[in-house]
């Protein structure tokens, strides 16, 4: 009973540190409608200003508790900064390109505190007079837990009443409802959603900077924290504050107890209790059924390259085929990673684009390819063609199991359960120590002799996924592409004409994995080994950033999108230690000048 009792309150702990998170991100989206990404680098920043003013004033109650609360404060003008310089300018955007500027946020972020505070991890002072452990029924307890428990429920408290007994809180609620309406009757959006941006990231600061005394300030918080916090405002509900404090309690006690009752799955168990929620209740806990759609504007009919488009793409075939031969063995390995990077983003654009199914997950496709290769080598000694054969249908066959489940929804809603879905088969290849070697990974993944010269395997890595991703091409121009895009536009009429939109969207989601899987399998083999990095969080978002960068709205758009991050990737590796905050400039830039992405800057095609 006295165990029990602990580890609530280890949960209740976790919980007000979720919730502080969550409640900004859920106020944020609720009225300004955007899925900010950026949120774990304002978590980050509270950490790190928090301890360089806690560190710098005199120690005391004061000066700790100032801060904190100081932090919370400057980190609330950076989130204006941000919304005021970036995000105000793409309010009417569409969501996904919102998401890419935001990341661009996170990249720019991550190295301004590279610089400023270095790479190592810093650890900060204990909160003054709350450095012991309490007695809870003959069990030590941090005090400062206690304390945190109870700053957690005087927030939620305090919002309450703003949300309820104010009038900000009415036109947040308002706005939150209806902010088109909002704006008709003569209300200042702008004034609004920079207020709202403010207490929003005031709240991310406060979260961070309350970490302090419990654990070391690094460079990594803000993707740690960023992915339990989505999973905290899905289940809930996006824009329900109620429903961020319920799937808080809730994602917090399940931390506490799974460590205990199920350490095989702890890390990927508020993922797993995330998909199980959006399938029995697609719109969180307390969503409501219009709070989170992905709407992409109307397109006008895609069309086929124009002679002088095809004359261009057929001269980039025919250099990628001629050039080779004259490459070095860095140049050839970096050919194929450039082939693979076409496939795998032309393959997630093909359910995002005509499919109009985002999805934050497709690394796990990506992964399954790698490993089904790689256990065919390793358990049963199967050469390299078996493997890359092998490949797609073990991708495409996961993709029909989770596609089953993720095609059912719709908006941010389906990315997710894609991103928990992702994370399950991560977690599986990470813990399964047995037969994927966990962190270890499967080594000795190497092609057929015919292949190891890294010319011959420089021209398969073309011949595969040059040739995967001309045909998706293709099928976007099949019936099965036409289709996918009258259910994406029109699913009323395409109904109406005897169009199963349920079963376009399941078979175009198992054929987008079926080619990620091939990509991974083509990786697998370059690389000579496969980790479970292979289907991790990053992996999905260096898809997700292809596309965009490329353009949704065009056929063309993975192909350059691909080509130019990961040569924008290589470049600024060679060139800067800071590439991540070049990298994250440009995709601003591209996503505020550029909105339609690089191959929307000419003829569509």
């Amino acid at each position: 009973m006295t165990q029990i009792l602990v580890q609530s309150l280890s949960g209740l702990a976790s919980a007000a540190s979720l919730f502080l998170v969550a409640a900004g991100l859920t106020v944020i989206f609720g009225v300004t409608r955007i899925v900010n990404f950026a949120h774990g680098s304002l978590y980050m920043l509270g950490a790190y200003i928090a301890y360089s003013l806690v560190t710098w004033l005199p120690r005391g109650h004061f000066p700790f508790w100032g801060g904190v609360l100081a932090a919370a404060l400057a980190v609330g003008l950076i989130g204006v900064v941000v919304e005021v310089l970036v995000l105000r300018r793409i309010y009417k955007a569409p969501e996904l390109f919102q998401l890419l500027a935001t990341f661009g946020v996170v990249l720019v972020v991550q190295d301004v505190a590279l610089a400023v505070w270095g790479a190592q991890d810093l650890l900060g002072p204990r909160a003054p007079g709350l450095r012991g452990a309490v007695d809870v029924m003959g069990e030590r307890f941090p005090l400062y837990d206690l304390v945190l428990i109870a700053i957690g429920g005087a927030i939620l408290l305090l919002l309450w009443l703003l949300f309820q007994r104010s009038r900000f809180g009415v036109l947040v609620r308002a706005a939150t409802a209806d902010r088109e309406m909002l704006g008709a009757l003569g209300v200042n959006q702008r004034r609004l959603f920079t207020g709202v941006f403010f207490l929003g990231s005031a709240l991310a600061g406060l979260a961070g900077a309350l970490q302090l005394p419990r654990e070391s300030v690094n460079l990594h918080m803000d993707m740690a924290i960023i992915s339990e916090a989505f999973v905290v405002v899905v289940v809930g509900g996006l824009g329900s504050l109620p429903g961020a404090a319920l799937a808080a309690l809730l994602i917090g006690q399940m931390q506490a107890f799974g460590i205990v009752l199920f350490p095989r799955i702890t890390l990927v168990l508020v993922f797993l209790v995330m998909a199980v929620v959006l399938v029995l209740r697609p719109y969180g806990l307390l969503g409501r059924a219009n709070a989170a759609a992905i709407v992409l504007p109307p397109e006008p009919p895609l069309r086929a390259l124009s002679p002088k488009g095809r004359a261009v793409a057929l001269a980039a075939l025919l250099l990628a085929i001629a050039l080779p031969p004259f490459l070095g063995d860095y140049a050839l390995v970096v050919l194929s990673e450039l082939a693979i990077a076409v496939l795998f983003a032309a393959s997630l654009h093909f359910i995002m684009g005509p499919g109009g199914m985002a999805s934050f997950g497709h690394a796990a496709y990506f992964g399954a390819g790698a490993y089904a290769a790689a256990l065919l080598v390793k358990h049963f000694a199967a050469p390299m063609e078996l493997g890359l054969l092998a490949a797609p249908f073990a991708a495409g066959l996961l993709g029909l199991v989770f596609g089953w489940f993720c095609v059912r929804l719709s908006g941010v809603y389906a990315a997710m359960l894609t991103l928990a879905f992702a994370q399950i088969a991560w977690s599986t290849a990470f813990q399964w120590v047995e037969v994927t070697g966990g962190d270890n990974g499967i080594l000795g993944v190497w092609p057929s002799a015919w292949a190891v010269p890294k010319l011959a395997y420089a021209y398969l890595s073309l011949a595969l996924c040059l040739g995967g991703a001309l045909l998706l091409r293709r099928a976007i121009f099949a019936p099965l592409g036409y289709a996918m895009r009258a259910q994406r536009d029109s699913p009323l009429r395409a109904e109406a004409i005897g169009i199963d939109a349920f079963r376009v969207r399941w078979l175009a989601f198992a054929i987008a994995a079926g080619f990620a899987g091939l990509a991974g399998a083509v990786f697998a083999f370059g690389k000579g080994s496969v980790f479970p990095t292979a289907m991790a969080i990053p992996r999905s978002v260096d898809a997700l950033l292809m596309v965009l960068l490329g353009g949704v709205q065009t056929v063309m758009g993975p192909l350059i999108g691909a080509l130019a991050y990961t040569g924008l990737h290589e470049q600024l590796l060679r060139v800067t230690q800071f590439w991540r905050a070049a990298l994250g400039a440009i995709i601003i830039g591209l996503v505020l000048f550029f909105p339609r992405g690089l191959a929307g800057m000419g003829p569509r095609a």
